[in-house]
C-alpha cells in the first residue's frame, strides 16, 4: 500500500456538483442513496451466498435466477454509487461502512434449505422496496427528478425479483 496520500474527497463530504442541485437537498439525497447502496450490497452478498449453496431438484433454475438477481443488484449498486459521485458525494465503499449503514439485516453464515433462504431473500427485498419508495418520494420532493427516475427503474427490477421469489415459494410444484 502506498504511503503517499492525497485525499480528493473525504468520506461523508458533499462538494459542489455540475447538476445545479441545491447543497442542502443534495446532502439529504446522497444520505438516502448511500443507504440504498449499503442495502443493495447486503442483498447482493446474501443472494450470492444462496446461489453458491442452492441444492435439490430445482437447483439449476434457482441457481441461474439467483445469479441474474445478484448481477442486477450489483448493477443497481453501481448506478447508485455513480449518481452519488455525480452529485458531489462520496459513495460508501468499505465493507465496514456498508454494514453500518445498511438498514436490512442479512442472515448469518449458516447454510439453510432453499425455502428458508428464499424466504429470507423475499423479506430483504420487501424492506428494500419500501426504502426505495420512500427515497423516490424524497428525491421527487426535493426536485431531483433524475434520481427519482433512476430509483423507479431499479424498483421495477427489485419488485420483479420479489415476485419471482414469491412464485418459487408457492406450494404448487411438480417435484415431490
Amino acid at each position: 500500500m502506498s504511503t503517499q496520500k492525497h485525499v480528493r474527497a473525504e468520506a461523508g463530504s458533499v462538494g459542489t456538483n455540475p447538476l445545479r442541485l441545491d447543497q442542502e437537498k443534495t446532502e439529504q439525497i446522497i444520505a438516502a442513496l448511500n443507504v440504498d447502496l449499503a442495502d443493495a450490497y447486503t442483498l447482493y452478498h446474501q443472494l450470492h451466498k444462496h446461489h453458491w449453496n442452492v441444492a435439490g431438484a430445482e437447483h439449476l433454475d434457482i441457481h441461474r435466477f439467483l445469479q441474474e438477481a445478484y448481477e442486477e443488484i450489483e448493477h443497481a449498486a453501481d448506478e447508485i454509487a455513480e449518481r452519488v459521485q455525480a452529485m458531489g458525494g462520496v459513495p460508501n465503499a468499505s465493507m465496514r461502512v456498508l454494514a453500518e449503514v445498511a438498514t436490512v439485516e442479512p442472515e448469518d453464515e449458516d447454510v439453510y434449505d432453499i425455502r428458508t433462504s428464499l424466504t429470507n431473500d423475499l423479506e430483504m427485498y420487501g424492506d428494500i422496496i419500501e426504502s426505495y419508495r420512500e427515497h423516490i418520494e424524497l428525491a421527487q420532493g426535493l426536485g431531483d427528478h433524475a434520481t427519482a427516475h433512476m430509483l423507479r427503474e431499479q424498483l421495477i427490477e427489485v419488485e420483479e425479483h420479489a415476485h419471482v421469489i414469491d412464485h418459487y415459494l408457492e406450494s404448487d410444484t411438480l417435484v415431490e
